[in-house]
């Protein structure tokens, strides 16, 4: 797949994909950093959790909605909005589309090691996420002495999708999951997972004020930035944005308009398996 010119690939849009709604967190830090983009979001809706399913097939979802994006779209950077994606697909992506692919993990891990006082470091996510050990891995390039503890928490990306992230079932959940990075002396936790920032408002209080939450939508954010300006596709206009999902549900818009903080005037549902 060849580059299209310089000036064409400035006015395309970006596309920003995830397996629900979690992937608006980083979609907000963009429309922040880079006003003047147009942004195109995908929410694979008809196949989440993405967390408990295996790598091959994270793998083939992820080829599926990039060429999606392109095809569709004609996307000129895409950015890989979902944790287990992008610790799965992100190698894969970027060796089949010509395209600028960004993930989250390295932007995340970037901003933990830059807010930690003691070094230790919790980090939560998906199954997928989690047992890939690819947070580890991006903490310890950047912080080779860091200790990095880890927990799955299955739980939280259905509570989101549910609109319940807050009130006592969702403390007691976070309250069990948290118990043993707590114990264990954190004083940063790194959430890996896009849903997760919906919560941060529960994580906060069960962790308490000595804990700093990090999660990895503004460093995308910037990091998008930079690569856009490096490749030299910045785009100077007027800022918009297109939503796709794979199942269209009420909750989906409401829950998206909330987050947002401004009206979407139409989500399209797409038959994703065909691309």
């Amino acid at each position: 797949m060849k580059h299209p010119p310089l000036r064409q690939a400035q006015g395309r849009p970006i596309g920003i994909f995830d397996s629900g709604l979690g992937g608006l967190t980083v979609v907000k830090a963009i429309q922040r950093e880079l006003p003047k983009e147009k942004l195109v979001y995908f929410g694979d809706t008809a196949r989440i959790p993405y967390g408990t399913k295996g790598p091959e097939t994270i793998k083939h979802y992820a080829k599926q909605i990039v060429r999606f994006l392109i095809k569709k779209e004609k996307v000129k950077a895409v950015v890989v909005a979902c944790n287990t994606s992008s610790a799965w697909a992100l190698k894969d992506l970027r060796g089949e589309f010509s395209i600028p692919v960004l993930g989250v993990i390295e932007p995340g891990a970037h901003a933990a090691v830059e807010v930690t006082r003691n070094g230790v470091i919790g980090v939560i996510g998906t199954e997928g996420t989690i047992y890939s050990g690819a947070y580890p891995e991006a903490i310890h390039r950047l912080m080779p002495q860091a200790k990095v503890l880890t927990r799955p928490c299955p739980l939280f990306v259905p509570l989101v999708e549910e609109g319940k992230i807050s009130g006592p079932i969702a403390e007691s959940i976070a309250r069990e999951y948290l118990r043993p990075l707590l114990k264990g002396g954190i004083d940063t936790l790194l959430l890996g997972c896009t849903h997760y920032p919906l919560l941060k408002k529960t994580l906060s209080k069960v962790a308490g004020k000595k804990v700093k939450i990090v999660d990895s939508a503004d460093e995308t954010a910037r990091s998008l930035h930079r690569n856009l300006d490096m490749h030299g596709i910045e785009l100077s206009g007027k800022g918009s944005g297109k939503y796709y999902v794979s199942d269209l549900s009420r909750k989906f818009k409401e829950h998206a308009q909330r987050f947002l903080g401004k009206h979407i005037p139409k989500v399209e549902k797409i038959f994703i398996e065909k691309y």
